[in-house]
């Protein structure tokens, strides 16, 4: 899976072209632009980005894990990116010079993200294929823009991706020691973003696909789970010595799912707050968990009552076109401009839907199905959360591959070339 052996000498060089281009203009534009990637204030906490910074000082200098909750303990997000980045900073240091290794790493992270695509689109697909999608990646200016911001979604990019190659090695091999990875992998995952506990479950469509047995099944579930759990009980037991309470994830998780009910950003119709007099428009949308989650079922329950198609839309296409339709772009940098990047994107989602529908009809599923479960789980999931570019981000390199099979298949009709078969997805540089 993850060996080039089979690939043609051509294909490999311009792959290594692309790999080594993707890292010197990311290290160049990140270090060109240093603190304008940032979008909150280092002195005000006003932004994600500035948080995390404050808490991997925080936990460098104090050994207090914190986030939105000042100097004290706080179990507000998950741990992962503030570790990473104080892991940065304990050997770069903590000022601008440990800030700019982190962005360096995200530099090498996007760079392996084009090896690691490339393989996925070169198994599902062809070289060709895979190579036009490497290109793509090239081209897109939002992979510069993550490579620059201290956020999660470059990490989390490169860790979906590796889940994907992951799945279709375990698949194909059919040992507990992959399912191990795999675990492990997802436990990884999950402190950065909790909501990726869930994605062994696209095994078991596959599995049933695989016409695997159940005692065979058992095993793999109760391997991943092993390993999971085991990665997960720091977390736990640090929560339950913190906050003297059993804490699966966050005390956060009801705050994605009230602020999903805001339509655009907007309040909740003005006869909510008629039916709902408890509730003031000023701070409605503050809280966690429990009463948020109250607050936010009162608004959908409303919603749909009074406005269905509205919230219908909402919470079904509307989530689609938030996740996707805008660019992770929220510092543009020389030459693409913000309103440039905005109509490219759309061309690029409308492209890459064309393209599924195509794979959908013309590509073997069986070949798919990993790639296509992973797309499916990553954005169902954010369906009853908010959900905006930043969280779509991760899947639109998936959908950049169908993207370049478009573009593939398009070029095969022009020079009256046969549709590649499964078997051909190694074979030079088609």
């Amino acid at each position: 899976m993850f060996s080039l052996t089979e690939v043609s000498r051509p294909a490999k060089r311009f792959l290594a072209v692309c790999i080594a281009i993707v890292l010197i203009l990311s290290c160049i534009i990140v270090l060109t632009y240093n603190n304008y990637f940032l979008l909150g204030d280092l002195v005000k906490r006003n932004n994600d980005d500035v948080k995390y910074i404050h808490s991997a000082r925080l936990l460098l200098n104090q050994g207090i894990l914190a986030y939105n909750s000042g100097e004290q303990p706080s179990a507000f997000i998950m741990p992962g990116m503030p570790f990473l980045l104080a892991g940065v900073m304990a050997i770069f240091g903590q000022d601008d010079v440990g800030i700019n290794a982190f962005r360096i790493l995200q530099c090498v992270m996007q760079a392996f993200s084009v090896y690691l695509i490339f393989i996925i689109g070169r198994r599902v697909f062809n070289t060709r294929v895979a190579l036009i999608t490497v290109v793509i990646c090239v081209l897109y200016p939002p992979d510069y823009y993550s490579s620059g911001s201290i956020l999660s979604e470059t990490t989390f990019r490169t860790i979906q991706l590796l889940l994907i190659c992951l799945a279709f090695v375990a698949l194909d091999k059919r040992k507990t020691i992959w399912y191990v990875l795999i675990g492990l992998l997802v436990a990884v995952a999950a402190y950065f973003k909790p909501h990726a506990t869930l994605y062994p479950a696209i095994f078991l469509i596959l599995w049933w696909k695989q016409k695997i047995g159940w005692k065979e099944m058992a095993r793999y579930v109760g391997a991943m789970a092993a390993v999971y759990i085991v990665c997960l009980l720091p977390w736990w037991i640090r929560n339950m010595v913190t906050f003297d309470k059993f804490i699966l994830f966050t005390n956060s998780g009801g705050s994605p799912f009230l602020l999903g009910t805001r339509i655009h950003g907007a309040l909740p119709p003005a006869g909510f707050f008629v039916e709902h007099p408890e509730y003031d428009p000023k701070t409605i949308f503050q809280g966690a968990d429990s009463s948020a989650v109250t607050k936010g079922l009162d608004i959908v329950k409303y919603g749909f009552m009074h406005e269905p198609l509205k919230y219908t839309y909402w919470y079904t296409v509307g989530r689609w076109v938030e996740l996707y339709s805008h660019p992770f772009y929220s510092r543009p940098f020389w030459p693409v401009t913000r309103p440039v990047m905005n109509v490219l994107q759309i061309i690029m989602i409308v492209v890459s839907i064309l393209g599924l529908v195509w794979a959908l009809i013309k590509h073997p599923m069986r070949r798919m199905a990993p790639l296509l479960l992973t797309l499916a789980y990553f954005t169902l999931i954010y369906q009853p959360f908010v959900a905006f570019n930043r969280y779509g981000y991760p899947n639109e390199i998936i959908l950049f591959l169908f993207a370049a099979y478009l573009i593939d298949r398009l070029l095969s009709i022009r020079k009256n070339e046969p549709l590649l078969n499964a078997n051909q997805g190694g074979t030079g540089i088609r």
